[in-house]
């Protein structure tokens, strides 16, 4: 066998896991909306996808690892039509309150199952935005704010002295910050709190020394 057939079958074998773990991500999901995220077992997602339940617990241990990997395809299958909105705004600082707009509509969609979901990442990651985590790289989210913080310094709304990739590790920080913020208080605003560490991320970075001291 050649080089070029070996590429293509494990491409296709991707291909192919690709579409068994987003199948098991969708039925498990239409399962958690239909009967309540508590009550539906592992059982009942695999009897209801049609695979043995070995074959479920191969690919995701827990019922968490399902909405994770849900919810990353949600976030890869909007990140070509958010980068066209992004685009079209006039500097970094309006980039970074659409992103965190669109993101905290999607959250209030989501606001049932996402403490199930952190509870997921933090066990399973050493560090938000490690590099290993495939799941998360696959969204592509990380490239993006990567990109953004990069043009941003390029334009010099930035500071230079840490790499883009280390001001998007905070970035997700303060986001992460004001997300906890809002699960645990209802009556907050998530437009409000995510609008604060926009203010608070660009006065703290800015290329601009008057405002950095102010």
């Amino acid at each position: 066998m050649s080089l070029l057939d070996t590429n293509k079958n494990q491409s296709r074998r991707a291909r192919k896991r690709d579409r068994m773990l987003d199948h098991l991500a969708k039925t498990a999901f239409c399962l958690f909306e239909s009967y309540g995220y508590d009550v539906v077992t592992m059982e009942q997602i695999a009897q209801e996808a049609d695979v043995a339940k070995g074959t479920l617990y191969n690919y995701f241990p827990v019922k968490e690892a399902l909405l994770a990997h849900l919810f990353h395809q949600e976030l890869a299958e909007s990140i070509f039509q958010l980068q066209k909105m992004l685009n079209a705004q006039t500097n970094l600082e309006a980039k970074l309150r659409y992103l965190l707009h669109s993101s905290a509509d999607w959250c209030k969609k989501r606001r049932a199952y996402l403490p199930h979901y952190f509870r997921f990442r933090f066990m399973h990651l050493r560090a938000l935005g490690d590099s290993s985590d495939h799941e998360a790289n696959r969204s592509g989210i990380d490239k993006l704010y990567g990109s953004l913080f990069k043009a941003g310094q390029t334009a010099g709304e930035l500071r230079e002295e840490m790499s883009a990739s280390h001001l998007a590790t905070l970035f997700q920080y303060l986001y992460l910050g004001a997300l906890m913020r809002w699960l645990a208080s209802p009556d907050l605003d998530l437009h409000e709190e995510f609008d604060v560490i926009v203010t608070l991320f660009m006065r703290g970075a800015s290329s601009d020394d008057k405002g950095s001291k102010s």
